[in-house]
């Protein structure tokens, strides 16, 4: 049985800035107000027959929108971004949190913004289509540790009404 909730009849929302390098249009800083839609197929189980329980799924997806909400999105596996004083594949992403200030180039234009305005993710692009997996791969986690009757997580990061990204993630035993 498939269970849905609709991200924006449920609040699962958050807004942010960020960055596609190299796009012709998405290459600069620009946002969104995004909205989240999460679907779980599973056996019904328990004590009260669920699937899974809507609150413990809509809190685990609103706590991580919450972690990105009026932030700037800055993926730190992309190859495209130049930072300052940090070293991709060695340095560990607490060293940008905790620095204080985040210095960075992209396509040759230099920025520097407050850590704390910013959230580091280890994805190569924020896009809907990475920000869907991270999401997914968040909730499998989060998931998994209350409940082992579920199958499969699909996870929809939409840009605005009628644009978004779909991916699923298998739970595995």
């Amino acid at each position: 049985m498939k269970i849905l909730i609709n991200g924006i009849q449920s609040n699962l929302r958050f807004s942010s800035a960020h960055i596609i390098p190299g796009h012709p249009s998405c290459g600069h800083i620009h946002g969104h107000s995004y909205f989240v839609d999460v679907e779980i197929d599973g056996d019904r189980a328990g004590e009260f027959d669920f699937v899974v329980d809507f609150k413990d799924v809509k809190a685990y997806t609103k706590a991580i929108c919450d972690t990105l909400d009026h932030r700037l999105l800055i993926p730190v596996q992309n190859d495209l971004i130049e930072f300052k004083d940090f070293i991709k594949y060695e340095d560990s992403i607490e060293k940008l949190e905790d620095a204080g200030s985040v210095h960075f180039k992209v396509d040759g234009k230099g920025y520097s913004i407050p850590s704390d305005d910013c959230v580091f993710l280890d994805l190569p692009y924020t896009s809907a289509e990475e920000l869907s997996k991270y999401f997914a791969d968040e909730l499998v986690k989060e998931l998994s540790k209350k409940y082992d009757n579920l199958f499969e997580l699909s996870v929809c990061v939409n840009e605005g009404i009628g644009q978004g990204a779909m991916y699923t993630k298998e739970f595995v035993e």
